[in-house]
């Protein structure tokens, strides 16, 4: 059972609503702070992940937990029909839909406020499912993973990114380091929510990273799993088909 870490220690709504409360805070500078915080890093990985997934010629593709939209606007690259993202922040996907028609891309990409644990979409839905920096926020992952599931194609394939904990000296120590002082520090100073910044490196914490979230993707019945470290393991993608 994974332990559950939330945003604010001293609130009595779910994880799912400070979750959702959090990335409202914290839309405007989100994109600024994702670039700074990683030195630009994130773009690589997400490039890559689309690449993964591109080899199956997906033509409708779901992006869960899309936030504002970087990982649906990366997937047009592969050329798809359609591009529909969902996240439970109003913010963000605000600054999504800002995005989008910014590149003209309207017509490719739609944006839902959903919840990732509940997804307003019929069975067999989707070629292609991918998730960006999502996963360790579901209030239940073992919930999340299985509705994944059910709403992609049979032969479709799934891409997870996320952050992972690097094992090998002195990159592991580093990454403490940064995680737990540098990060919620430089949160604190640009997003004016400190909880927000303190809760990233929890969250990657409590996360099964590695082969226990395989484990976690075979249990909801997803095969052909694996794991691409990325960056001396600060972080992963995640492949698994249906």
């Amino acid at each position: 059972m994974t332990k559950v870490v939330t945003p604010y220690k001293n609130s009595d709504s779910s994880k799912k609503e400070q979750v959702a409360e959090m990335f409202n805070n914290i839309a405007p500078k989100y994109d600024f702070l994702n670039q700074l915080l990683s030195l630009g890093i994130h773009k690589g990985w997400r490039r890559k992940a689309i690449k993964l997934i591109s080899v199956n010629n997906p033509k409708t593709i779901l992006d869960i937990a899309t936030g504002t939209a970087d990982f649906a606007i990366e997937a047009i690259k592969i050329n798809p029909t359609k591009v529909v993202g969902v996240d439970i922040s109003s913010g963000m996907l605000a600054l999504g839909e800002e995005k989008i028609k910014k590149l003209n891309l309207k017509d490719k990409i739609e944006l839902k406020l959903a919840d990732s644990e509940n997804l307003p979409f019929e069975n067999n839905a989707f070629d292609a499912i991918t998730v960006g920096f999502g996963v360790r926020n579901f209030e239940n992952l073992e919930k999340g993973i299985s509705d994944i599931y059910r709403v992609l194609n049979n032969g479709g394939m799934l891409a997870i990114l996320e952050f992972s904990k690097p094992k090998k000296f002195p990159i592991k120590q580093f990454y403490n380091f940064y995680f737990r002082f540098i990060t919620p520090t430089i949160g604190k100073i640009f997003s004016k929510d400190a909880s927000a910044y303190t809760y990233l490196p929890e969250s990657v914490n409590a996360f099964p990273d590695g082969e226990n979230f395989l484990n976690v993707l075979k249990k909801s019945g997803f095969k052909q799993t694996k794991a691409y470290p990325l960056t001396f393991g600060i972080a992963s993608i995640y492949i698994a088909h249906k």
